[in-house]
């Protein structure tokens, strides 16, 4: 009888483990489909309150100011700011999401800057109607030189959201979770202290090399940073474009377009090394124009899980 004693408490601590696991909130809040809406004005028109029916999306990243340094202030102020002419559809989740210029993360700056920001986009949701908001998104196309300092603001933009969550006690307004875009140069540093990373497949080419590749999705721009995604210590979402890119380069219009087939072969090799980037899949991002660019198949491929 003695392996009775030894075996049975094992399999009461495994038991008890697997209770825990499950209990554990899943990082990304809710699994499933996402876009990413990155307008100055914020109006759905029928076709777009449709695709978001259609592929059964439920959260929407929506890009509501950004934060620059001001030549006159020599400080870092909002820019850009959203303006909402229509109400969010009461399926919908908000995720309020900020890009931040790089050199905005000085350190006299980050303090007061994280406590504005949260503040701000407070205010914003108060003043549109905006509930339920339970997540913060922070976009900076951070390098080596800033990435100390830009930690450093993640973690008081942390601090400010707790804050701001003891004074809206309401489990509906609670701000949870905090995420941040990670660039593909981005894999090879340490992650930023948040719940969760949404890696930009897009943007991925040098765009003076338009002649080459494209400089929104190559595979072979993407290929070299596969060999950091395993290790990458952060759940990790995915984000694929579906915009077309236009500019002027040395006097020549240049247009570009995602390639569908460089997108879902992007996804597919990105999926091999991780499971999680299934969980929550976003598109670049909610327009008209994009929807009607790509067809309903090519969308349902990307949001397949």
């Amino acid at each position: 009888m003695m392996w009775r004693r030894v075996v049975l408490p094992l399999w009461l601590l495994l038991l008890l483990l697997a209770g825990c696991q499950q209990q554990k909130p899943a990082p990304f809040g809710a699994s499933g489909n996402a876009v990413y809406y990155w307008r100055t004005t914020f109006a759905l028109d029928s076709a777009e309150q449709q695709f978001l029916h259609a592929h059964h999306i439920r959260r929407i990243f929506c890009r509501y100011f950004d934060v620059v340094m001001s030549a006159q202030e020599q400080q870092p102020m909002p820019n850009a700011t959203l303006r909402f002419e229509s109400k969010m559809p009461d399926s919908i989740e908000i995720v309020p999401t900020v890009f931040i210029m790089e050199d905005c993360m000085r350190e006299p700056y980050i303090d007061s800057l994280a406590a504005r920001l949260v503040r701000r986009i407070g205010q914003m949701n108060q003043t549109n109607d905006i509930g339920g908001v339970s997540q913060l998104q922070m976009d900076c196309d951070y390098t080596a030189r800033s990435r100390q300092t830009y930690y450093r603001f993640l973690r008081k933009v942390r601090a400010e959201m707790q804050k701001q969550a003891a004074r809206q006690p309401s489990a509906g307004s609670r701000l949870a979770r905090l995420s941040a875009t990670i660039r593909l140069h981005q894999l090879a540093m340490p992650a930023p202290p948040v719940d969760y990373g949404v890696l930009m497949l897009y943007n991925t080419g040098a765009p003076e090399r338009f002649t080459e590749r494209n400089p929104i999705l190559d595979f072979r721009d993407v290929q070299p940073y596969l060999r950091h995604l395993k290790s990458y210590p952060l759940p990790l979402a995915a984000a694929y474009p579906v915009f077309l890119w236009q500019r002027i380069l040395h006097g020549v219009n240049i247009e570009h377009v995602a390639d569908t087939a460089q997108v879902m072969l992007t996804k597919r090799a990105v999926e091999a090394e991780r499971s999680d980037v299934r969980q929550l899949i976003l598109t670049y991002h909610l327009d008209k124009e994009n929807i009607s660019r790509y067809t309903p198949r090519h969308y349902e491929a990307i949001y397949r899980h």
